[in-house]
């Protein structure tokens, strides 16, 4: 027992270790982040995912500079009943290009969100340390601008998730959703 909770404990602390020193990408560009968005990879080893992830799908954001440099998020997810799960964000810009932070008031977390490589036309890919009464957890997610997405681009997000401390199960391809209509 003791074994398997100091493993546990090190996967914790390498993780939120290793995403402290994950940078935004060099080339970060505002306006092109811009746009539509689909949510296909998450990941994260939070307990609220490891019970929810079987029953999650894919996502729509999106994503608008503000002109002072900050970035608007809107979150949509189609449930199962046909209503619309809905999500906003304003993103703040900090003195990294590509680093951003907010407070969420519906989890009651800061986020330090970074975009660590994009190829801006095709899919982006996102870190962010969660923090709430102390606790850190990391969560990776993989945008896309259509709904799908390569092996190979599949494969880079796993294997980003793992470097930054995820475990292998904790990472979900979300299947294809509807979409929220627009309000």
């Amino acid at each position: 027992m003791t074994t398997v909770v100091l493993k546990m404990l090190c996967v914790l602390l390498c993780a939120v270790f290793a995403s402290a020193d994950v940078m935004p990408m060099t080339d970060f560009d505002l306006e092109k982040m811009g746009g539509k968005w689909y949510l296909i990879g998450f990941a994260t080893n939070a307990k609220w995912f490891v019970s929810h992830k079987a029953d999650m799908k894919m996502g729509t954001a999106m994503l608008m500079p503000t002109v002072d440099g900050d970035l608007d998020m809107s979150y949509t997810n189609l449930k199962g009943d046909g209503s619309c799960w809905r999500m906003t964000h304003l993103a703040k810009k900090t003195e990294t290009p590509g680093r951003f932070v907010f407070y969420s008031q519906r989890w009651g977390n800061d986020n330090d969100m970074r975009v660590v490589d994009a190829r801006f036309d095709e899919y982006a890919l996102v870190h962010t340390i969660k923090t709430k009464g102390g606790v850190s957890e990391v969560l990776n997610k993989l945008y896309c601008r259509t709904t799908e997405t390569s092996d190979d681009l599949k494969e880079k997000f796993r294997q980003f998730s793992m470097d930054t401390g995820i475990l292998e199960e904790n990472i979900a391809m979300l299947p294809q959703n509807g979409e929220c209509s627009v309000e």
